[in-house]
């Protein structure tokens, strides 16, 4: 397929790669000129574009990996957007956390277009992303969802009908505020524990065979306990759909407890300076709380 990919990024460029080894005719657009210059030259027969609106023209269909929905709307929809020049038909998928009020709003005027819209957000780090076993939890029309199906498959090892538009989005912010806090937990675990002696490695051992084991466990508590913060999924951004999670929580009426002091404990390593660290930097809020440190 002919396909644009906007945003090449630590977990966009290692999925638009899968893309081009799949044989897939990929056209690639980065805000920064230099990384789709690079990425192109690593991967031959990549074309670089100038626009989103370049790399749209013949699109069959345009992948976006960005940060947040105000850029997901300019790179589709703004003055220079993909979707100013694609044909009547184009699929657009995005891949980028949002939240559900944004994918809506998006497919609404995509629609208007007589364009097709799926909202498809990801979990999994880079590790993951290179691989392509992403897991992908897609909202759109189904019919949208089966043809882009073979698409997804080469990034994701697997894919999600999440419901109608919006849907991918609200199963994505939950799932990762239940990461974060989990997250939170294992990190003040660990600092209960050394505050009552313990073996941590004991701890560690014990939780990771029992009912304590986690995903979080496995992937963070190395990392917190030696303040090696090397990013695979940056704290800002998992502060960012906490966020949105409890931002889509309120407006529905519903009550999410424990997130709201995950996104304080997140906010706090994030004004300590750890933005842009992986997001197991979160201990260093709780450290500094307890005024202990691993």
């Amino acid at each position: 397929m002919r396909v644009a990919f906007l945003g090449l990024g630590i977990m966009g460029s290692r999925m638009a790669a899968n893309l081009t080894r799949a044989g897939h005719e990929l056209t690639v657009w980065n805000r920064t000129t230099s990384v789709a210059d690079e990425f192109a030259a690593l991967h031959p027969g990549v074309k670089v574009a100038a626009s989103p609106r370049e790399a749209g023209i013949s699109a069959e269909v345009v992948l976006t990996m960005v940060v947040d929905g105000r850029q997901v709307h300019e790179l589709l929809l703004g003055p220079e957007g993909a979707a100013t020049a694609a044909a009547a038909g184009t699929l657009f998928i995005d891949g980028s956390t949002t939240g559900p009020a944004y994918a809506r709003s998006i497919a609404t005027s995509l629609q208007d277009m007589k364009m097709r819209f799926l909202d498809a957000p990801v979990t999994g780090s880079s590790p993951r992303a290179e691989a392509g076993t992403l897991v992908f939890m897609v909202g759109g029309e189904r019919a949208d969802f089966d043809a882009a199906l073979p698409l997804l498959e080469t990034m994701g090892s697997q894919i999600v009908y999440a419901g109608l538009s919006g849907q991918g989005q609200v199963v994505k912010v939950i799932n990762n505020a239940v990461a974060a806090t989990n997250a939170a937990v294992v990190g003040g675990a660990l600092l209960a524990a050394k505050r009552m002696g313990a073996d941590l490695d004991a701890l560690v051992e014990v939780m990771a065979a029992g009912s304590g084991g986690s995903t979080m466990l496995e992937l963070k508590a190395a990392p917190m306990r030696a303040h090696d913060y090397t990013p695979l999924f940056k704290l800002d951004h998992m502060l960012k759909d906490v966020r949105l999670c409890l931002e889509a929580g309120r407006a529905a009426g519903a009550q999410f407890r424990f997130v709201p002091e995950t996104e304080a404990i997140l906010a706090q390593a994030s004004v300590m300076g750890h933005g842009d660290d992986d997001f197991a930097a979160l201990i260093e809020g709780l450290e500094a709380a307890s005024d202990l440190r691993l």
